[in-house]
């Protein structure tokens, strides 16, 4: 598919697996999310986790996404989210000399809650994905590379029909939200938010 098809039909597409409306989408909102990264002025390194970073996320939440229209807007709040919390967590690093051993004694950890959470959220991935059998934690992993890979390379690697590649990644996302590391992380937020009210 090339971009100019209409995004409802991107996104419809690339919820049923169809590797090239997801290029497509790629393809069309990668200068917005180039745009923004360059607006904030993070390095090439710190732009490109932000960019796999907000890929991430939409694999994550391609399914939930009510009204494909808003892609748009989704893409921008949360690739600027997403510099924010990286610059917020630079801000916080101190520097120290590593031959100087008094040096790190007084450093103190100044992890903001945010912060805090992103990496509490990034480990319950890892350790969700390593629940997952090996098949389906190497599919995830194909499918979340920048830039993304063809589905006809991915059936390759793994020995599967490129039609099946949609349904089983759909079935993986599925088996990752109920692993152990997931519900925790979910129930530990559903306690945190209980806190604050």
């Amino acid at each position: 598919m090339d971009t100019s098809y209409p995004l409802q039909a991107l996104v419809a597409s690339a919820r049923e697996g169809d590797q090239g409306a997801w290029n497509a989408i790629v393809e069309r909102f990668l200068p917005l999310v180039c745009a923004l990264v360059r607006r904030h002025r993070l390095s090439e390194a710190d732009g490109d986790d932000v960019s796999q970073t907000v890929w991430l996320r939409l694999v994550e939440h391609l399914d939930t996404l009510r009204e494909p229209d808003a892609l748009p807007g989704w893409i921008s709040t949360t690739t600027r989210n997403e510099c924010l919390r990286l610059l917020a967590a630079r801000k916080r690093m101190t520097p120290v000399d590593p031959l100087d051993a008094g040096s790190l004694g007084g450093v103190e950890a100044d992890v903001s809650g945010v912060e805090l959470v992103a990496l509490e959220e990034r480990q319950a991935l890892r350790d969700g994905l390593a629940e997952l059998p090996a098949g389906r934690r190497e599919l995830l992993q194909l499918l979340l590379t920048d830039p993304p890979i063809p589905y006809a390379e991915i059936s390759e690697r793994l020995g599967i029909p490129v039609g099946s590649i949609g349904p089983t990644r759909a079935r993986a996302l599925e088996q990752l939200r109920n692993t152990r590391a997931m519900r925790a992380l979910a129930a530990a937020s559903l306690e945190a938010e209980g806190e604050r009210r």
